[in-house]
């Protein structure tokens, strides 16, 4: 008869009976979560760098502020903007198959501000705001000066998406100050981006962390 070693089996208690986890205690209840507007939840991830983008046809040109404008593909190298279908810019985009896109900084923040709420569609927002449309090393498109880097773009492709396009262009060119810009863009220096919140909040970047 096998000798009883006192032990209590693995996950059993006094008696035998199974044995009780102890549960860590919470320090307190989760915060409740508040439903986010449907028109307003675009809010919580908009927050890329705004940009100027700038397209040209014929005898027409426009300038249009972007909040949504993101890298897609580094080879070959493919950048998206977000334009809406009522804006002036769109045709331009589409009858050219190019477009500019500046990255403006701090000091361009009230141009940025008019350019996104302006409409092209009767004035020439470039003489209306004062811009300054530099020529394109690679694209007929201008530039704007006043921002210290820009990607010249032919369009490869577009998407329609409910009352926006989806405008997908491969940088043929990207050119910015060189003291603004080492392997990245150096927002210590000056180059402050501009990152749209909603509405007439924007926000500037802050201090950076290292890994």
């Amino acid at each position: 008869m096998p000798m009883k070693s006192g032990r209590r089996p693995p996950g059993r208690g006094r008696g035998g009976e199974p044995a009780r986890r102890t549960v860590p205690k919470r320090a307190g209840a989760p915060p409740r979560m508040a439903a986010v507007p449907r028109k307003r939840w675009l809010r919580l991830i908009n927050t890329g760098p705004t940009v100027l983008v700038s397209a040209a046809h014929g005898d027409r040109r426009s300038v249009l502020a972007v909040a949504w404008a993101m890298p897609a593909s580094v080879d070959p190298p493919l950048v998206v903007i977000s334009v809406g279908l009522e804006r002036a810019t769109h045709p331009l985009i589409r009858r050219s198959r190019e477009f500019v896109i500046s990255i403006p900084t701090r000091d361009q923040l009230p141009l940025v501000r008019i350019a996104g709420t302006v409409t092209g569609r009767e004035v020439d927002k470039f003489a209306g705001l004062g811009l300054t449309p530099e020529p394109a090393r690679k694209v007929g498109a201008p530039r704007v000066g006043e921002c210290p880097a820009h990607l010249e773009c032919r369009l490869a492709r577009t998407h329609r998406c409910g009352d926006h396009t989806l405008f997908v262009g491969e940088v043929v060119g990207a050119y910015a100050l060189p003291r603004l810009f080492a392997e990245r863009l150096r927002v210590e220096r000056g180059a402050e981006t501009l990152h749209h919140l909603g509405g007439s909040e924007f926000h500037l970047p802050g201090p950076i962390v290292r890994m």
